[in-house]
């Protein structure tokens, strides 16, 4: 951690290159820094990069600071580029490195630029600030198309590049609140596009694992990360029928034992209990390992077996406990590799595929 500067998200960037675009449109004079109205009444004054106007249209940028927060859009360059219209409403469209939403669930329907309604708020109270005229925004993020690969957009259905996101204008530090919001949106889009009996993993190993053993749609995944607790207790309230859990036991083994945030910083190592686990089922404690993956390499393949049953079997009456025995739940546990390990559950539900 670095510390704790606060940082202005993408919503509030766009906003500002927003105004100052509209700014220089209106009056033919470029602005070096514009102010602008954050939800909560207050409002932030922000530099503007560079702008540029031909008098048709003018645009405008800035560079996005995230403070101390690990932003993947940290020093992005986000630019509003806008034209007058004849609707006298304001229009938001997707330029290069903005994603386009093509699944229901989300708070924007498909078609619409991934542009969030907090955002949107924001971007159309800055460019009324300037004029009452229609006007075309068009929203870009220079590389926005490459990096939206390594964030969640992929799997909710954002095609094309970045979300323009915030909910409060401010960027806090490592908050929790971000990455709840985004995997909240891929639970939604699961029930939006119709999934009863959805796979939770913890990242892309079980994903991978998942999809190469079972006939699934591509919703139906859903990546929980460590964020255990807070997903689980989403999905009590969500149309599911069954519940598979895919994933390696070094993060699913800390549910049995009631860490339901399972990040390495706020829960404690499962490999204690995995070893006294293991004793206990074949009279011999196994050799000592820094981790989970290295006591299932030192057993036998009966013992490995006979170990990962018992474990799937302890992660799945935690998992069905926590949801109050909502639906029926089923754990497949797989190494580093993918492999199997071993299961608890009926996983009928979930068709095999089928070796070609």
């Amino acid at each position: 951690m670095k510390g704790s500067r606060t940082g202005f998200t993408t919503g509030t960037c766009a906003s500002v290159a927003a105004k100052a675009a509209t700014v220089l449109l209106a009056t033919g004079r470029g602005v070096n820094e514009i102010e602008i109205g954050l939800p909560d009444g207050s409002r932030v004054r922000l530099p503007v990069a560079a702008s540029e106007s031909d008098g048709r249209s003018a645009w405008a940028s800035v560079h996005k600071d995230a403070g101390d927060d690990p932003d993947i859009t940290d020093g992005c360059i986000v630019t509003a580029l806008v034209k007058w219209n004849d609707s006298r409403e304001i229009a938001l469209l997707a330029g290069e490195g903005i994603g386009t939403v093509t699944k229901p669930g989300l708070a924007i329907p498909p078609g619409e630029p991934a542009i969030n309604p907090v955002p949107r708020r924001m971007i159309a109270e800055a460019v009324r600030e300037v004029t009452d005229r229609g006007v075309d925004v068009t929203l870009s993020v220079a590389g926005g198309r490459e990096l939206a690969k390594k964030t969640f957009n992929p799997r909710l259905g954002v095609e094309g590049g970045l979300s323009i996101l915030g909910t409060s204008g401010i960027v806090r530090p490592f908050s929790h609140a971000a990455l709840r919001d985004a995997l909240k949106c891929g639970l939604n889009v699961a029930v939006a596009c119709h999934v009863t009996r959805p796979v939770f993993v913890p990242g892309r190993i079980g994903e991978k694992a998942a999809r190469r053993m079972f006939e699934l749609e591509p919703e139906q995944v859903v990546e929980v990360s460590n964020e255990w607790g807070f997903i689980l207790d989403e999905t009590v309230e969500a149309p599911f029928e069954r519940l598979l859990i895919v994933g390696h036991p070094g993060k699913l083994a800390k549910l049995m034992l009631g860490w339901w945030d399972t990040h390495s910083s706020r829960s404690d190592s499962p490999v204690p209990a995995v070893q006294d686990l293991a004793h206990s089922l074949l009279g011999e404690r196994p050799p000592d390992s820094a981790t989970v993956e290295g006591i299932f390499r030192a057993l036998p393949d009966a013992g490995k077996k006979i170990v990962a049953a018992a474990l799937a079997t302890r992660i799945r009456e935690a998992v069905h406990d926590r949801i109050a025995t909502r639906f029926p739940v089923a754990v497949l546990l797989v190494d580093l590799s993918g492999t199997p390990l071993g299961q608890d559950g009926d996983m009928t539900a979930w068709p095999r595929k089928t070796e070609k």
